[in-house]
């Protein structure tokens, strides 16, 4: 892996661009501005070499060349932890590694070689791996095995599992979302078998759209809320979100108040739920999923 470009702001976050073969990978670290980094430490990483499934919102999705090694995963982590803490012991209390920048975690049964390695190759008690997937079909091999390496080393909350569902409107979700998924009753019965008493809820998140509706009644139709928990987040500034014309509602002042409705309405069903905006210098500097890969292609 060879770094070419290092961009971004230590005090929120850092963009990282690396050569790999003979292709380009992203990976980040942020921060919370108003945090110590002994508090929270987030690590951003790729899996794969671009992105087969092409949602409407990921640059990821220009051109897909195949699969991370598990060796070419810890590698990026590596570099980050490495910077801060050489001997690799990390007293973070809230130490998230996020398989979430380029590629869907899925598709790559490394991600799950490098679940397995992560505790004894770091002393991170604060350790939280954390898998966001579309929840590709007839993976079940992958959620099996995933669900095993959680509950032998990541127990009582210290790991994150989160579906991107986006809209509860099954033809506009397959629209933004184009490769065959699990159902929302498929990802209901994965969260039965995946979750244990002290674990994390799972996430189910929505990018807030125009045109791409949530109905807080069919999410509780399928969704038992003492599992799941909704995450309602706006939509990154990507060139490919531009080109389709997709707008976000989390922007304007009226539509914070449309979320603020949809929230009301999602907690009197029983829903745990999150709006997640993020700091707006994530944007500028592109840690947002801005994708400064897509430019060098």
């Amino acid at each position: 892996m060879q770094l070419i470009q290092e961009s971004g702001n230590e005090a929120v976050a850092k963009l990282y661009v690396a050569k790999l073969r003979d292709y380009y990978i992203e990976f980040v670290e942020s921060k919370h501005p108003h945090l110590p980094r002994e508090e929270k430490w987030v690590i951003v990483i790729s899996c794969l070499l671009g992105c087969p499934v092409q949602c409407l919102m990921c640059d990821a999705g220009k051109r897909y060349c195949g699969k991370l090694s598990k060796d070419e995963i810890l590698e990026q982590i590596d570099y980050i932890v490495d910077k801060t803490y050489p001997g690799r012991v990390i007293p973070v209390k809230k130490f998230k590694i996020q398989f979430t920048r380029m590629g869907e975690p899925v598709f790559n049964d490394a991600v799950l070689d490098v679940l397995e390695e992560l505790p004894t190759r770091y002393q991170a008690p604060g350790l939280i791996p954390s898998v966001s997937t579309v929840g590709p079909k007839n993976a079940e091999a992958f959620f099996k095995r995933l669900t095993e390496i959680k509950k032998k080393n990541y127990g009582q909350g210290h790991f994150q599992m989160q579906f991107s569902l986006h809209t509860t409107d099954v033809e506009k979700r397959d629209k933004l979302i184009p490769t065959p998924k699990m159902s929302f009753d498929e990802i209901a019965d994965f969260g039965e078998q995946f979750f244990e008493p002290g674990d994390r809820k799972i996430t189910l998140n929505c990018i807030v759209m125009e045109d791409y509706p949530i109905d807080p009644k069919v999410l509780k139709k399928h969704f038992n809320p003492d599992l799941f928990i909704l995450k309602f987040t706006p939509l990154n500034p990507t060139a490919r979100a531009q080109e389709q014309g997709l707008i976000t509602i989390l922007k304007s002042d009226d539509g914070n108040k449309k979320v603020e409705t949809l929230v009301r309405e999602c907690q009197s069903l029983g829903f745990e739920t999150i709006v997640s905006i993020g700091e707006l210098e994530e944007n500028a500097i592109g840690s947002n999923c801005g994708q400064y890969v897509s430019q060098l292609q």
